[in-house]
């Protein structure tokens, strides 16, 4: 089995390839080969478009008597997609293109017609100049004045524009200051306005901040108000007599009082029960400091009010006299007095 992959094949002593047999084949036979259309084409026949792309199964055949450099031509034969008229082409390695021949004519091929038709001149030109030397001559001299007239056109129509478009530099300059300057003027206005939007939003946030810091103390100071209860011992401090006038009888607008006198209460207030004192008469400061024994205390009239007596009113509140002391100590003095005489 190892000969089988054996690159070099056996041959004898006496072999010779001439006695070899060699088929007969017409040189004009024909292959079907598959192939796309080499550019875009139109029927003849039915005016079918057929792109460039297109596949077709076609016959390829060697052009007989046409060769370009010893390479051979090809001729292939295909059909209409619509009418099946057949259509052929050929190859063109001169121009490593294909060549139409019949059926269908080329489409988008003016380039190249133009590119064909410079081609020729050239080689013409350049035949003639070959056996002739003046036509060489003629030839450069032709150039060279197209040359020139090119030339002066070109410096024509540059002096017609200068002429009709007159360049101001120094209005292009100040045009480009004067927007420049627009440019500098909406970027300041821009950042102006950045600047107060922040100041605003955050003044508005700080009257926020205040607003919700008050409102929170006014709570709490109206909740330490409700919350705080008075005391039994500020009856002392308060006087039905002293009521605004434009107070209610049920109401009566009281004093603020201080947190020990609500404990202890005021016992010298003057302020307060001022409407009970009652002036000495002339007589009286004659007399001597120390009241004489029997003497009672002189009690002034209380007034009355619109729930009670005035001797109630009077005996639960202590009198204060003209000089300030109370009655409290008013009674002190009489005690004094009797333990002095009964001594």
């Amino acid at each position: 089995m190892s000969e089988r992959k054996v690159l070099n094949k056996y041959y004898p002593p006496d072999f010779d390839p001439s006695k070899i047999p060699k088929l007969k084949l017409p040189k004009d036979r024909q292959y079907v080969v598959r192939l796309m259309a080499p550019f875009n084409m139109r029927c003849k026949t039915c005016g079918e478009y057929i792109y460039k792309g297109k596949k077709f199964n076609a016959r390829k055949e060697t052009v007989q008597n046409e060769l370009y450099m010893g390479l051979p031509i090809f001729r292939f034969y295909i059909k209409c997609t619509r009418c099946l008229a057949e259509i052929t082409f050929k190859t063109d390695p001169e121009n490593t293109d294909y060549a139409m021949e019949h059926g269908a004519t080329r489409n988008f091929q003016a380039e190249k017609l133009i590119e064909e038709e410079e081609k020729r001149i050239q080689q013409e030109r350049e035949e003639e100049e070959l056996n002739n030397p003046m036509k060489v001559l003629e030839n450069r001299t032709r150039d060279s004045k197209m040359e020139m007239e090119v030339l002066e056109n070109l410096q024509e129509l540059k002096e017609l524009n200068q002429r009709q478009a007159l360049v101001d530099f120094e209005g292009m300059i100040g045009q480009y200051r004067e927007m420049e300057r627009r440019e500098r003027e909406r970027q300041k206005e821009e950042d102006e306005r950045e600047t107060k939007e922040m100041l605003d939003r955050a003044l508005v946030k700080r009257l926020r901040d205040s607003d919700s810091d008050s409102e929170e103390e006014s709570c709490s100071s109206t909740q330490s108000k409700t919350s705080s209860t008075d005391k039994p011992t500020d009856i002392l401090t308060t006087d039905k007599s002293t009521a605004a006038p434009g107070a209610t009888a049920g109401g009566v607008k009281r004093a603020k009082t201080e947190s020990w006198e609500r404990s202890v209460g005021t016992l010298s207030g003057r302020g307060a029960l001022g409407s009970l004192v009652v002036r000495k008469k002339p007589a009286a400061t004659a007399a001597s400091s120390k009241p004489s024994e029997g003497a009672e205390p002189v009690t002034p009239t209380s007034h009355t009010d619109s729930k009670g007596s005035g001797s109630d009113s009077g005996a639960s509140r202590p009198i204060i006299t003209q000089n300030g002391s109370s009655s409290l100590s008013l009674l002190g003095a009489y005690s004094d007095s009797d333990s002095n005489q009964s001594e």
